[in-house]
């Protein structure tokens, strides 16, 4: 006779589930903090990094401020920007992130942690927060930089912890998105090319620059389907106040992030064959 199978309580059942929890959390965060002890070898990246953003700000923020071409009803151009800039930043941070795995998959680390009863998609999210904390140094600095211009942004400690929150949104999904193409390109020259191509249009093809009213049709409609618009939006909102739909902005964000970790954990897998 077979012995009759004996059921778990509710509790423990409730406890393993817990578990089970806190160790994927744990998990994510032991990935992120090993790609952030990457930068104590080479700290000057985070600065060099923010070079090009703050270089937006000062050369083409001034500029258009003095010529007056964009309008942007009350708010001075360079206010109006700034938030732009710091998406920006969190952009090109996170859109090369897949060369980092690619240069792994070389080194056969990837293969090392594929072969792990880790989940997939813990590696990908730790990497994705990765970026998002890389990213959010960026913005300090840049936002930093624009308070020394005079933009009138709020220092709120609530509102500031929204930006760092929002910022590390966009950036877990455009990393993701780096690291969806790295797994079908394969390749890091293949990688570079397609994140270069796909940079600036993102960038341009959404409210960073200019208000959405002043574009033609069919690049609003591409600028409604771009993350990095509702994360501006989101920015601008915290820091100038301007009217905003909070809720669409981040529900934008924690969906496209975590659809972009569910597909990168899903393509990750092609680079170690």
């Amino acid at each position: 006779m077979s012995e009759p199978r004996v059921e778990l309580p509710a509790v423990w059942a409730d406890r393993q589930t817990r578990s089970r929890a806190g160790l994927l959390v744990a998990r994510i965060g032991t990935f992120c903090l090993v790609e952030l002890q990457k930068l104590r070898h080479d700290r000057s990246e985070l600065v060099t990094r923010a070079v090009q953003p703050v270089l937006w700000l000062v050369i083409f923020g001034t500029t258009f401020s003095r010529i007056r071409a964009i309008p942007t009803g009350d708010i001075p151009y360079l206010d109006f920007l700034a938030p732009g800039v710091i998406a920006q930043s969190a952009l090109f941070v996170a859109i090369f992130y897949g060369i980092q795995i690619i240069w792994e998959r070389d080194a056969g680390v990837l293969t090392k942690l594929l072969v792990t009863p880790t989940p997939r998609a813990a590696l990908v999210a730790g990497k994705a927060f990765a970026a998002g904390v890389r990213s959010v140094a960026q913005a300090v600095i840049v936002i930093l930089v624009a308070a020394v211009m005079g933009v009138a942004l709020t220092w709120h400690p609530l509102r500031l912890l929204g930006v760092f929150v929002v910022v590390m949104l966009g950036a877990a999904f455009f990393s993701c998105l780096s690291l969806s193409i790295a797994g079908v390109a394969l390749r890091r020259d293949r990688l570079m090319g397609i994140g270069q191509a796909i940079t600036m249009p993102l960038f341009f093809a959404s409210n960073a620059l200019y208000p959405i009213e002043m574009m033609p049709g069919w690049l609003k409609v591409i600028s409604h389907v771009n993350p990095l618009t509702y994360e501006v939006s989101a920015l601008r909102g915290l820091l100038l106040g301007t009217p905003t739909n909070y809720w669409i902005d981040v529900g934008v964000l924690v969906g496209s992030a975590v659809a972009g970790i569910v597909c990168a954990a899903a393509l990750i897998g092609r680079l170690a064959r």
